[in-house]
């Protein structure tokens, strides 16, 4: 039995240090049929040479993360399209799940985990594992080809929220959505929590955009509150996690109020 070919798109920008992990993490999957496609930005590092240590598809634009996604897609022969961060790695079965998951949905929800070096890194660990199962917050990453064309890809005008985005026109187009047990492993590395605080402040900048475009989705809450209110029910649902460490629970509540405040500055003062 012929296995369907499944794309995987990484877009990139000096990504030396993370890159060797993510494409080996595909290179040891348990499915066999997988092309890689990476969308470079030009790095500076050895990002260019990892990728073609592992025989992947090279594309040079100076694109925005988003438009990057597309172009790899459109230059994709799969019947699938995985798409991935450079920062991160797949257990070994996440593709063949994936695949077999397919039969049933359209596209398809993975939960991702954390990990790095230092005290913010466990932090934002303790946060990803408080957003597992909640469908309000994850994103699917496994399209069916067709399906993420017809839909038109992920929107090059978004910066913040592009994920959920592309998911909630797939939702809204009738097509199905399901999820698998295996999960991506996202290496946060060693955080600097002044660059978190910036990040967020830059995404902030742009949350209008997203706003506008899904005023349904996020008619619950006062505008300007309802990322805020998704997150902070997802810490109330999993509060016996933040009480097993206190110390780590203290810290990811603290940089979360920074991550909040900076986007919210970063919206009032650009909206």
């Amino acid at each position: 039995m012929n296995e369907p070919l499944v794309s995987v798109i990484i877009p990139t920008y000096n990504s030396a240090s993370t890159l060797d992990a993510c494409l080996h993490s595909i290179k040891n999957q348990t499915y066999g049929n997988i092309e890689v496609i990476v969308v470079d930005k030009f790095s500076s590092d050895a990002t260019v040479n990892i990728a073609k240590n592992y025989n992947a598809k090279i594309i040079d634009s100076n694109v925005s993360r988003s438009e990057a996604r597309n172009i790899a897609a459109k230059n994709s022969k799969g019947k699938f399209i995985l798409s991935i961060d450079s920062d991160m790695e797949l257990t070994e079965d996440v593709i063949e799940e994936c695949i077999t998951k397919s039969n049933y949905f359209d596209s398809l929800i993975i939960p991702e985990i954390s990990f790095g070096k230092g005290f913010w890194a466990k932090c934002k660990s303790l946060e990803k594992q408080c957003y597992i199962g909640d469908e309000t917050i994850e994103s699917a990453r496994l399209f069916k080809k067709d399906i993420f064309d017809y839909i038109g890809g992920y929107d090059k005008n978004l910066i913040l929220g592009e994920d959920k985005d592309l998911e909630l026109r797939i939702r809204e187009n009738g097509f199905k959505i399901g999820r698998i047990k295996s999960m991506i492993r996202h290496n946060e590395q060693n955080i600097n929590l002044w660059k978190t605080i910036e990040k967020n402040y830059q995404y902030g900048k742009t949350l209008e955009k997203y706003m506008v475009k899904h005023p349904k989705y996020l008619s619950k809450y006062p505008k300007h509150l309802s990322a805020e209110s998704k997150l902070i029910s997802a810490y109330i649902r999993n509060w016996t996690l933040l009480i097993e460490n206190p110390t780590i629970g203290a810290g990811m509540l603290f940089m979360k109020f920074c991550e909040f405040f900076a986007g919210r500055i970063g919206y009032l003062l650009y909206k």
